[in-house]
């Protein structure tokens, strides 16, 4: 069973750039297809991005598309978002989540087994 601590979380400005990280532990880390997931207050928790286990594929939300990019290194056990050209709009706490569900792609959050318990991104105008 796979464990999952994300971080590199924090407040920038709008139009700024953050990388989060999410550690994976406890599994075999290359067997899972890996997302991203974020929940502003109010607001369900929603896609962000996904990436296939071999690292070959990903799949991003209309929303962040062009400023999000999802990658892994399998080497190293983790996923990382790269957040370009912040807005206020995606401030949330982000989670990182893992899946080995058949087909690879999917954006609905119940696919997802494991999560991790979030970190805050604060993008202020």
């Amino acid at each position: 069973q796979v464990q999952l601590v994300e971080s590199g979380g924090g407040l920038v400005q709008a139009g700024g750039s953050l990388r989060l990280s999410c550690a994976a532990s406890g599994g075999t880390f290359s067997s899972y297809n890996m997302g991203w997931f974020r929940q502003a207050p109010g607001k369900e928790r929603e896609f962000v991005a996904t990436i296939r286990r071999s690292g070959r594929d990903t799949y991003y939300a209309d929303s962040v598309k062009g400023r999000f990019t999802i990658s892994r290194d399998n080497a190293k056990n983790t996923v990382y978002l790269q957040m370009n050209s912040l807005k206020p709009e995606d401030t949330a706490v982000y989670y990182c989540a893992a899946t080995v569900r058949y087909p690879w792609l999917t954006t609905r959050t119940r696919d997802y087994g494991y999560w991790g318990q979030g970190t805050q991104v604060t993008v202020s105008s």
